[in-house]
């Protein structure tokens, strides 16, 4: 039966691809020339094509202004690139199965793909209860037992519990609400269900949008999102991938289950590739889509070119940033591999609990103060700008206040006069401003950098790493080492010129390849060229937020006694 390209999309279920689809009309019936992005593709009446992913390309967003006249304004187009950070709203519609579920909403191994739902009913498994209203948390999709059900997870008392829910559990799962926020491309990938539109509320902008803005002026509502789809598509005889919008005026239909789909080149993600066995290494591929960018080797990866992927692993990175006062701030991924050497910068502090985190037994901490502060008690210092300190620790006082003795948090410091030192205690809920004084002078590797001193460390490159062509570290006047991340890497080389090889990152690469059968016999790969990364804000929020989902936030800074 045929149908629109655009309700058969929105009805697929991802786990359902490959597709095999056959043009049957459109405005394309006698054929023609479409061109999306780059790729022509004849779309005439009887071609037939698979269907391998689909991706929100663009969502159109409806305003929700919710007042007396009208609840909605005109339809605006939304780039997934648009700047912000939004909230997603729950939806209230409820989902009536598990199976519906994992129909609709994305389950995958990152944090976005842990969605949580409630059920206002008890559910009694063999040996838990689930109470009515408990928040469920939704990992993984498996098979149990030969039965496919879904990993779940309660917490109770701070202790998580595991269970499992088969996709034949019924009953109304309503969404939790989410206190996370996202930016416009996560939600497009994670967190619209299928044949769903989603409500999100814009929580603070990233940076100015250098194009028209279509929402209104200081605009700080709800949006209803409605996605529009990029198919993409493997046709019969073309080793690209074509990219289709799926609003195009098209019908066709489905023949996957009458049709030889091996017929077809079958293209891989790098995820696809990563998930391959150990074994399988190292295998020939050619690139049938290669990522944007000009940064290498991001460059050398084009269309057609084939080459050599020797293994998959894991690799720690460090994470930096620009130190500057205005925004938008660079990021990079430095490579422990790193060669260039480092000189400290000063490092600041902006109260007292500050100094007593940042303070270390390899060093004692010298700070300049840079605010003044008037102390309320007689017994807890007065600071002026301009008074030195050495750091000590961490210790409790008594103070007279309102004519009671009481105990406060305070840090010990030694005050740097002209020709002695003065003991001095500092309360801990000091709002100032301080500045290190550095005196070390030494030139540090990054992998010193992170045995010795605790992260975040503010450096500068004195001396630029000469195997990188062009180290853009060096010509950055100061960064931030935040913390050490842990990211899935492919080690790759040319076929036709082996001399390097590179790392390329599984997850934040868009790349396809389709493996050849050539010989590959187990080989030592060339030496590996050092890349710095350097990634969007995007990225760079993506990064910080899964690497830390597992960390308790830091305790909170006393309070000023009031």
């Amino acid at each position: 039966m045929a149908t629109t390209l655009e309700k058969f999309i929105h009805s697929l279920d991802p786990r359902a691809l490959p597709r095999v689809l056959q043009i049957q009309s459109g405005i394309y019936f006698q054929g023609s020339i479409y061109e999306m992005f780059g790729n022509e593709c004849c779309l005439s009446t009887g071609e037939v094509i698979k269907v391998i992913g689909f991706k929100i390309n663009k969502l159109i967003a409806s305003i929700y202004e919710n007042n007396e006249e009208s609840r909605f304004s005109a339809k605006v187009e939304l780039p997934l690139n648009f700047p912000g950070l939004y909230k997603v709203v729950a939806d209230k519609t409820p989902y009536f199965s598990i199976e519906e579920i994992t129909r609709k909403v994305s389950i995958g191994p990152t944090r976005f793909g842990h969605p949580c739902f409630y059920c206002p009913e008890d559910i009694k498994l063999a040996n838990l209860v689930i109470k009515h209203g408990e928040q469920i948390t939704f990992n993984s999709v498996e098979e149990v037992n030969g039965v496919m059900a879904v990993n779940c997870g309660v917490v109770r008392n701070n202790q998580s519990h595991s269970f499992t829910l088969p996709l034949s559990q019924e009953g109304k799962f309503y969404e939790c609400e989410d206190d996370q926020i996202y930016t416009l491309k996560e939600i497009a990938e994670w967190k619209i269900p299928k044949s769903r539109n989603r409500i999100v509320k814009l929580s603070n902008t990233l940076h100015v949008w250098d194009s028209f803005n279509p929402l209104p002026e200081n605009f700080d509502g709800c949006l209803i999102l409605t996605p529009v789809y990029e198919v993409q598509a493997v046709m019969k005889f073309r080793k690209e991938i074509v990219h289709i919008l799926s609003d195009l005026d098209v019908e066709v239909k489905d023949i996957t289950d009458c049709y030889d789909i091996s017929s077809f080149l079958q293209p891989l993600s790098l995820e696809d590739v990563f998930e391959r066995t150990s074994k399988e290494f190292p295998m020939v591929a050619e690139i049938m889509e290669g990522p944007q960018g000009i940064q290498k080797p991001y460059s050398l990866l084009c269309t057609g070119k084939e080459i050599v992927i020797y293994k998959k692993y894991q690799a720690k990175r460090v994470l930096a940033s620009e130190i500057r006062s205005d925004s938008p701030k660079r990021h990079f991924l430095i490579p422990m591999s790193y060669k260039g050497k480092f000189k400290r910068r000063p490092r600041e502090f902006p109260t007292a609990y500050d100094l007593e985190i940042a303070k270390s037994e390899k060093e004692q901490l010298h700070v300049v103060a840079t605010k003044a502060f008037d102390s309320p008690h007689k017994e807890l210092f007065s600071v002026s700008v301009g008074d030195q300190f050495l750091v000590q620790q961490y210790q409790t006082s008594e103070v007279l206040y309102e004519g009671r003795k009481k105990v406060v948090d305070v840090l010990a410091c030694e005050q740097i006069l002209s020709d002695t030192y003065k003991k001095v205690l500092l309360p801990m809920y000091m709002e100032g401003g301080f500045v290190e004084v550095i005196h070390d002078k030494k030139q540090y590797q990054l992998s010193e950098i992170c045995k010795e001193f605790r992260l975040p460390f503010n450096v500068k490159v004195s001396v630029r790493d000469l195997s990188i062509g062009d180290d853009v570290l060096a010509a950055v006047p100061g960064l931030q080492l935040e913390e050490e991340i842990t990211d899935s890497y492919l080690l790759i080389s040319s076929v036709s010129s082996p001399v390097d090889s590179w790392e390329i990152p599984v997850y934040r690469l868009n790349m396809s390849v389709h493996l050849l059968s050539k010989d590959m016999q187990t080989v030592a790969p060339p030496a590996t060229k050092t890349t710095v990364e350097e990634i969007s804000e995007e990225q760079y929020y993506m990064v910080r937020r899964y690497e830390n989902q597992t960390l308790y936030p830091p305790p909170r800074p006393p309070k000023k006694p009031t």
